[in-house]
């Protein structure tokens, strides 16, 4: 059997960035008085940048800065993190009403009756995916070893730096894990790291290019409609190899 399975969080434990990530830039925007609104389609292309601080700095670099708030701040970093500060609260308090994606609680149940280690790695804020763990119940919660989150790397996906830090931190050789993803820049990361990867799409990555991927499914799924069970994530790191 695998010996650890490693999570992206946004669009894999939960379809966040539409109804969550989006929604919480545009109501710092307008906290702020910035004259700012990323529409679902305008969203889509700044989400080719990974990380938020990055993409406000994207959006800005493109459509304008709002110089009074950057004099205001002390600064465009200053300006950007206190935007992104109010935006995590934000979110923070949204995604608890929005749901868990089908079978990940249900691949997590049997990751923990195996003894299989889990781990996330995501360029969400900590503050953040601790509030979407929170979503599984302390039990589950508990069983994470690891959450590598936000800025704790220099360079975000897809850069492998992110998964590097996993292979230190579980001490195990790539081949014995799995990734599970659901973004061309989180596969690349994975990848780039050796690691195995499975594709869940979501909303924003349905149409990427994931060539690259082990597998691709459209969720995990529960009853009726399983579509990946541990056993089959353990096929999928054993077959290179095979």
């Amino acid at each position: 059997m695998i010996e650890a399975l490693i999570f992206d969080c946004d669009g894999v434990l939960v379809d966040t960035e539409r109804d969550a990530h989006r929604v919480g830039f545009n109501k710092a925007f307008a906290e702020f008085g910035i004259d700012a609104e990323w529409s679902v389609e305008l969203y889509a292309r700044l989400l080719l940048t990974a990380g938020g601080k990055e993409r406000m700095k994207v959006y800005f670099d493109e459509f304008g800065w709002p110089e009074d708030k950057v004099a205001e701040y002390g600064g465009r970093d200053e300006l950007i993190a206190a935007l992104h500060k109010e935006k995590t609260r934000i979110t923070s308090e949204i995604v608890s009403d929005l749901p868990v994606r089908p079978g990940v609680l249900r691949i997590i149940d049997e990751a923990i009756a195996a003894g299989v280690r889990l781990g996330v790695c995501t360029t969400s804020n900590p503050k953040f995916i601790d509030a979407v763990l929170d979503l599984f119940g302390p039990e589950r919660k508990a069983r994470f070893e690891f959450v590598h989150a936000g800025d704790v790397v220099s360079r975000k996906k897809p850069d492998p730096e992110i998964y590097e830090l996993a292979k230190r931190s579980l001490g195990l050789p790539p081949e014995r894990c799995v990734v599970i993803e659901d973004s061309r820049n989180g596969l690349l990361a994975a990848k780039g790291a050796g690691f195995p990867c499975l594709i869940t799409t979501s909303t924003y990555t349905v149409d990427e290019d994931l060539s690259e991927a082990d597998r691709i499914v459209p969720e995990l799924g529960d009853e009726p409609n399983v579509n990946v069970t541990l056993a089959d994530l353990d096929e999928l790191a054993a077959a290179p190899a095979a």
